[in-house]
């Protein structure tokens, strides 16, 4: 009985999964409200309704204000390197960027002829590599559809989410075992507001920082590839990388003349984000070893995509507490079977 119930569970989980990932993002995005929420609410004098519809109005102005001032020129700009796609993946696998770049820099013309016929000899397989990439890209955007009810479910977590809490941790009867749920409830809850907080301010101090030194240097499609490389900052140690590799692909294949300065300027930024912004911000919360991440990454972009890679990091930490919590309920369960055995020896 216990297999089969464990086998039906993993089928709904596998069946609802887009259901469950929803609420999810759900729980997340109102974690991201609900410092600012409380605020109002404190204004407003207690009245939790009016304190979500005022963030939610505030929300909205901002982001339509930052779409006035930058989002016509972001979209034009990947839409424009959009239509450069096709030109640019030729350019690699015909050879011709090489050519041109080993020209510009010096370059021996045994290296370019080396260079230039290991593209040409595996063109097939990077057009292929190429086209699963934009077709694995486009399939998750048409699936994320669903993103549209994330801010809708998330009124009513922000609305009743601690009440929720409560009756989670009431419905056990033994007191132990509630002291127990109550504290991994409660280690669980800030883990996750202070992971996604921080992440989103990282997100966006990269979107904010990178773009202007991208439009301050020059680079082409700075106002696309700065919020682009911004936003893979929300994915840790994977996300950076790709970022800092489409940055400089593009500007390599636009003929940029400046590589060097802005390799320069992206490792720098690694470093301050790793080893200054990142310990500020996010501090011990994860408490996951970077080979952890890395996995964690990997096997949830395998197993579900974009959406996969944004929930592994939460996942994994929520995997952490739990396991520590079912350590520490074993060690006491043991001292109290060594109690009761030593009352029965004196006995």
């Amino acid at each position: 009985m216990t297999t089969l119930v464990f086998m039906l569970v993993l089928l709904f989980l596998y069946s609802a999964w887009r259901a469950l990932i929803t609420f999810l993002f759900a729980v997340f995005f109102a974690y991201l409200l609900e410092a600012p929420v409380s605020r109002f609410q404190g204004w407003l004098r207690g009245s939790r309704g009016l304190a979500i519809a005022a963030v939610y109005v505030v929300l909205t102005a901002g982001l339509a204000v930052v779409f006035t001032l930058a989002g016509q020129t972001v979209i034009q700009e990947a839409q424009t390197l959009m239509q450069k796609a096709p030109e640019m993946q030729s350019q690699i696998s015909s050879g011709s960027i090489v050519q041109q770049g080993g020209a510009k820099h010096g370059w021996s013309q045994n290296t370019i002829s080396g260079i230039t016929d290991f593209l040409r000899t595996h063109r097939g397989e990077m057009i292929a590599a190429t086209q699963n990439f934009v077709l694995r890209a486009a399939q998750s955007i048409q699936r994320m559809w669903w993103l549209v009810l994330v801010p809708i479910l998330a009124i009513f977590f922000l609305k009743d989410g601690n009440q929720m809490g409560k009756n989670l941790i009431n419905s056990v009867d033994d007191p132990l075992n509630r002291r127990i749920v109550a504290e991994t409830v409660s280690k669980m809850n800030v883990m996750l507001a202070h992971y996604i907080r921080a992440q989103i301010t990282l997100a966006g101090l990269a979107i904010v920082v990178v773009t202007f030194v991208l439009w301050i240097m020059r680079v082409p499609y700075a106002f696309a590839l700065g919020p682009a490389a911004g936003a893979l900052e929300f994915i840790p140690v994977a996300g950076p990388a790709v970022g800092a590799l489409v940055i400089l692909g593009v500007a390599l294949l636009s003929g940029y003349s400046h590589v060097l300065i802005l390799l320069l300027f992206l490792l720098a930024w690694r470093g301050i984000q790793d080893y200054v912004s990142s310990p500020r911000i996010m501090g011990n919360t994860l408490e996951l070893h970077p080979l952890t991440v890395l996995f964690g990454v990997l096997a949830g972009g395998e197993v579900a995509g974009v959406i996969g890679v944004f929930l592994s990091i939460p996942v994994l930490a929520t995997m952490r507490i739990l396991w520590h919590t079912w350590i520490f309920y074993r060690h006491i369960l043991e001292e109290r079977a060594h109690e009761s055995a030593a009352i029965v020896s004196q006995k």
